[in-house]
């Protein structure tokens, strides 16, 4: 398997990536909403087999004090292969430099994210549009 590793947006069919986080945990989200936000990160990870999209993810940053890892997802067939693994360490790296390197991760994802070093934070809360659905799929506690 021949893969073809890209950080710029130039070719991203934003479609294709819905499709793919469809068919992971991350769910469904607009293409022109994945656009915005990936012309808005840092670093950005695309993976393609041939002309499949097959693997993404992406980091924000500020440069200095905080980079923060997110939406790194493999289509089903494509995982246990290391692609998943790759693209965090290549985000890992990039976002070297910054004091803090911050993920968010999907439950149950944690031990996967142990081994790049990542440990669970202490201090971390949010604010959800969809507080109720981030409570019910095991994203925030209740209280």
């Amino acid at each position: 398997m021949k893969l073809e590793w890209k950080s710029a947006l130039e070719g991203i069919h934003w479609k294709a990536l819905s499709a793919l986080y469809q068919q992971t945990p991350l769910g469904y989200r607009e293409p022109e909403d994945l656009e915005t936000a990936f012309a808005n990160s840092l670093f950005r990870c695309f993976v393609f087999e041939q002309d499949r999209l097959v693997g993404v993810g992406r980091a924000l940053g500020d440069g200095v004090d905080c980079a923060y890892i997110c939406d790194v997802a493999v289509l089903p067939q494509y995982q246990g292969l290391g692609i998943g693994r790759e693209i965090v360490a290549r985000l890992v790296e990039q976002s070297r430099g910054h004091r803090k390197i911050i993920l968010y991760v999907c439950p149950g994802k944690e031990p996967f994210y142990r081994k790049f070093g990542f440990r669970r934070m202490r201090t971390a809360m949010a604010i959800f549009a969809n507080q109720d659905q981030a409570i019910e799929s095991g994203l925030l506690a209740e209280t």
